[in-house]
């Protein structure tokens, strides 16, 4: 208990903190005249009440955090503020259950993008907002915020950012203090949000659309204001803009910040990720656009179109849909849903594997039969030119093992709870890499509001799971964690 308290004295002040965050939805609700400021007030002072409630009680216990005790307050940090951002949601709609809440709240921070709302085009504007907000706010990480007010709150926040990181980048930092590095990454993450908005009115959105609509994009979180999603507005244009915003945020942000920094595009050139992510991407679209002209359902033209903007959604895992893929031949929705798995750079705002770690593997094996021929030659594993420690491409092993085990054990329960296998792991694989819909009864044109209680947890655990990389929530459960 004492090695919990210490931890849950931080977590109080950056509850406390969250809370503040339900002034903007506020500002939007006095703007729009929406009747849910009472919601949103209620919400603030929910939230400052239990946050000061857990501060006054743990006070005596504040200290340094110890470097595991980031992996616990990582995990409470996004169960925390789950739990804290689903009160608007029970105030507003009476007949919402607290597991339908809790999905909707943590698939927002969590930028997975799956909803069980329907009549999102008559939704009141500022709980429209707090959505795509709390999108905004999982995409570059409440994690990396909390990283740059730490120190403010007298703790440190290396910790933090080391539970938080994707592995390969864990110990790569742009700036000597992590707190400036994190305030940098906030920086240019706002303006790109900004550039977005702006491109996405001058596309055609009106400015609470566009507002929303970037939130959604530069976090790779995929809400959207309408229920039938991008398909809404029928704007080459606004998919054009989305398309290339979210192959952006698809990108590590470090590269943005070098490119900006040294006002030169060579970084994007000489990464193996970025190379590797767009070679992916364009010959997909191709083969795929060509596939849906031979099978007769468009002119090439159109499927280049369709074909290019949801599979860009899926594969960098935002989750915005123009059309109802679900509906397409079988191998096109299932070749996307695998480029969910894998597209994605770390250090992005996407989930899945990672494409550092794809690399990884391949180098790996194409060494392993290297080897076959030549037992004694010594093969470096490189990446970016930079030679691999043998830890790395073992974590990455391990990873990439715990990570198809829990697709297949919780596919597996969600087919025990009485879902087809399509909808089953489709749904989990979706989940786990925060991309939104999958395929069958939870494919881009319905949503998960179908699911029973159970299903919903199971589908919550998946993306947490996917936001937190799988070894931060799983090391919790170790009987080595908790010894001293």
């Amino acid at each position: 208990m004492h090695k919990i308290l210490p931890i849950a004295h931080v977590f109080s002040k950056l509850v406390m903190l969250f809370s503040c965050m339900f002034v903007f939805p506020v500002l939007v609700s006095l703007y729009y005249r929406d009747g849910t400021v009472d919601d949103f007030l209620v919400s603030t002072f929910v939230g400052l009440a239990i946050g000061l409630f857990l501060w006054a009680t743990t006070r005596q216990y504040e200290r340094e955090l110890k470097p595991r005790d980031g992996f616990i307050l990582v995990t409470l940090l996004w169960l925390g503020f789950s739990a804290t951002a689903t009160t608007p949601f029970l105030l507003h709609f009476p007949g919402m259950s607290f597991t339908d809440a809790y999905f909707e709240a943590l698939s927002a921070l969590t930028t997975t993008g799956a909803t069980v709302l329907t009549g999102l085009d008559t939704l009141p504007p500022a709980i429209n907002f707090w959505r795509h907000f709390l999108n905004w706010l999982g995409g570059m990480g409440i994690i990396v915020l909390a990283v740059a007010v730490l120190p403010l709150l007298g703790v440190g926040g290396m910790q933090l950012y080391k539970a938080e990181m994707p592995g390969l980048i864990k110990d790569s930092k742009l700036t000597p203090r992590i707190a400036t590095t994190a305030k940098n990454l906030w920086v240019l993450y706002s303006a790109l949000t900004l550039l977005c908005a702006l491109c996405l009115h001058f596309a055609g959105m009106n400015w609470f659309d566009s507002v929303c609509h970037a939130f959604a994009a530069l976090s790779l979180g995929g809400f959207s204001t309408k229920d039938s999603s991008i398909g809404f507005y029928n704007s080459l244009e606004i998919e054009l803009v989305l398309s290339f915003f979210m192959l952006l945020a698809a990108m590590n942000f470090t590269l943005h910040f070098v490119a900006w920094r040294s006002r030169s595009l060579r970084s994007y050139w000489q990464d193996s990720e970025v190379k590797a992510m767009l070679v992916l991407v364009i010959s997909s679209i191709l083969l795929l656009s060509y596939y849906l002209y031979r099978h007769g359902l468009y002119d090439f033209p159109t499927a280049l179109r369709h074909v290019s903007f949801n599979l860009i959604s899926i594969a960098t895992d935002s989750g915005f849909a123009s059309v109802d893929f679900g509906a397409w031949p079988t191998l096109v929705p299932m070749w996307i849903l695998v480029l969910s798995c894998i597209t994605c750079c770390a250090g992005s705002t996407g989930g899945g594997v990672k494409m550092a770690r794809n690399l990884v593997l391949l180098r790996q094996t194409t060494s392993e039969m290297l080897r076959l021929l030549h037992p004694n030659a010594v093969v470096p594993l490189k990446i970016n030119s930079k030679v691999l420690p043998n830890q790395i491409v073992l974590s990455v092993l391990a990873f990439v093992f715990v990570y198809i085990a829990s697709v297949i054990v919780l596919g597996f329960v969600l087919m025990f709870s009485g879902l087809d296998y399509i909808t089953a792991f489709t749904a989990i694989v979706a989940c786990i890499n925060n991309a939104g819909p999958g395929l069958g009864e939870v494919g881009p044109a319905s949503n998960y509001g179908g699911l029973t209680d159970f299903q919903t947890w199971v589908c919550s655990l998946a993306m947490l799971l996917g936001r937190l990389e799988i070894f931060t929530l799983l090391i919790l459960f170790t009987p080595a964690f908790w010894r001293k």
